[in-house]
């Protein structure tokens, strides 16, 4: 027969992004715990470049839900993943970076529909391009809220915030996106097998 392409059913590959299912809220939960998980865990112990930079892990998790359920899932995943996040290290809820958490989540979903074969470097290619995207708007958002928050001044939101959120989200998710999504392909090969 040749080797299979990983691909999805008929439902799972044309999928409307706007439709809201069951799976979809129960996929986007299971990343929002999945994700507050591994950011509680990364806040008390974090992954970094001393006084420079903070790797997020936990991002790679969100923009994947995003990619392989679509942007209901990511923003699910995101916001609530987050919330649950800061509430589980430090006791606090910051709705901006919470927002724009969900904001990276969403963004990335919008490819759900263009991305058939997740081990395919193409597919990989395009999922990484939205997920940047995704860490972008998101960040940023999160950065210029914090004028609200914290009061600081657009310089300090743009050039100070915004570069190490980015970069150390950017990181994680361009090294491990990739690795889940060519995990996933296995599994739904297997699971059609």
């Amino acid at each position: 027969m040749g080797r299979e392409k990983n691909t999805f059913s008929a439902e799972e590959q044309t999928p409307r992004l706007t439709k809201i299912s069951g799976r979809r809220i129960l996929y986007g939960l299971i990343g929002a715990f999945l994700y507050a998980l591994l950011y509680s865990i990364t806040s008390r112990y974090p992954i970094s470049l001393p006084g420079i930079l903070i790797f997020r892990p936990a991002v790679a998790i969100l923009v994947f839900v995003g990619v392989a359920y679509g942007p209901w899932a990511g923003l699910l995943a995101g916001f609530i993943g987050h919330t649950l996040g800061d509430l589980l290290s430090s006791g606090a809820f910051y709705w901006n970076w919470s927002l724009g958490t969900a904001l990276i989540g969403i963004v990335p979903g919008f490819l759900r529909i263009a991305v058939k074969d997740f081990s395919s470097v193409p597919g990989i290619l395009k999922a990484i391009g939205w997920s940047t995207l995704g860490i972008a708007v998101g960040t940023m958002f999160a950065s210029l809220m914090e004028m609200i928050v914290s009061g600081i001044d657009l310089r300090t939101a743009v050039v100070d915030y915004f570069p190490l959120a980015f970069l150390g989200n950017f990181a994680c998710a361009v090294v491990l996106l990739p690795i889940f999504m060519i995990i996933f392909a296995g599994l739904v090969l297997r699971r059609e097998a």
